[in-house]
């Protein structure tokens, strides 16, 4: 946010006569420019970068930084791991982690530290205040149980999708498939019909940030092709992607977009390989997505 500032003259002393407007700046030599003219254009304003640097508390974000390094590659970490994760010192390492002990949302044993499920908290504060989420599941657990299989949706978060809401419908075929859980955006289908909501510089620029891991042999880890699976899916409407996140797991993918058309997040059907060819995924499927992101639409 920018702030306001006053850039004008300063007002005169009490008692002292304002200055005459030819004052106001020293002559100069130079010939005046009719008004209108090119130099008379004002300045551009600057781009909205974001809040100053004033208005920002440095410790909080280090703290949830510090919540945020833990994951499945790293449950427990020492101080040392905490510090050179989170690009802190090892001393103020310590201090967060024992901020963070004291506030219950951490633990240690054996000079390794590891997350309590207090942590839970945070992400239920979430799924208990969000509109998006209660809107959504109703909608997820009536897809789910007609045609009998998982579905989930999610949101975009920089690199990954973040599941926002899900139901197995007796069918487990994937550990993803859970409130909470991030999976890589470039090699899911939720992840492509979110990216292909970007505009396309937005979308080149986010794959040249990425590591294009092969997490399968089916995995799409060329630039170009991603970008091309990308723009197939914004023609289209919709994503499908076959066995590159995991092996044996197919889904397929629609965006669920507002009023305005603005795409707030996706949704899924995922099916086992072995029970589902791609032409019957998308030929039985997708009229239920179809049918389940059009009655969303009036309710986002």
């Amino acid at each position: 946010m920018n702030a306001f500032r006053f850039d004008g003259p300063a007002p005169a002393a009490p008692g002292e006569p304002d200055a005459p407007a030819d004052a106001a700046a020293p002559a100069s030599d130079a010939p005046r420019r009719p008004p209108g003219s090119a130099g008379d254009a004002p300045a551009p304003a600057p781009a909205d970068t974001g809040p100053a640097k004033r208005d920002l508390v440095a410790g909080l974000e280090k703290g949830l930084a510090v919540i945020a390094a833990f994951d499945h590659e790293r449950p427990r970490m020492s101080i040392s791991d905490v510090a050179r994760h989170c690009g802190l010192t090892r001393a103020a390492a310590r201090r967060y982690l024992i901020t963070l002990e004291h506030l219950g949302f951490v633990r240690s044993e054996r000079k390794n530290w590891m997350l309590t499920p207090k942590v839970l908290r945070l992400g239920q504060s979430y799924m208990h205040s969000a509109r998006l989420p209660r809107i959504v599941e109703p909608a997820l657990q009536r897809l789910a149980l007609a045609l009998k299989e998982a579905s989930s949706a999610g949101v975009l978060d920089e690199a990954d999708v973040l599941c926002i809401a899900a139901t197995s419908a007796g069918r487990v075929v994937s550990s993803t498939l859970q409130p909470g859980t991030r999976v890589p955006a470039y090699c899911t289908a939720n992840g492509r019909v979110l990216l292909a909501a970007r505009p396309q510089a937005e979308v080149d620029a986010w794959i040249a940030r990425q590591v294009l891991a092969p997490l399968t042999p089916h995995t799409v880890t060329n630039p170009q092709r991603l970008r091309i699976e990308i723009a197939r899916a914004r023609a289209q409407g919709h994503a499908v992607v076959d066995q590159e996140l995991e092996l044996g797991l197919r889904t397929l993918s629609v965006p669920l977009q507002n009023h305005r058309g603005d795409t707030l997040a996706a949704l899924n059907i995922s099916v086992h390989a072995s029970r589902i060819g791609l032409d019957q995924l998308v030929n039985d499927y997708l009229p239920a997505l179809r049918h389940a992101q059009a009655q969303l639409r009036t309710l986002l």
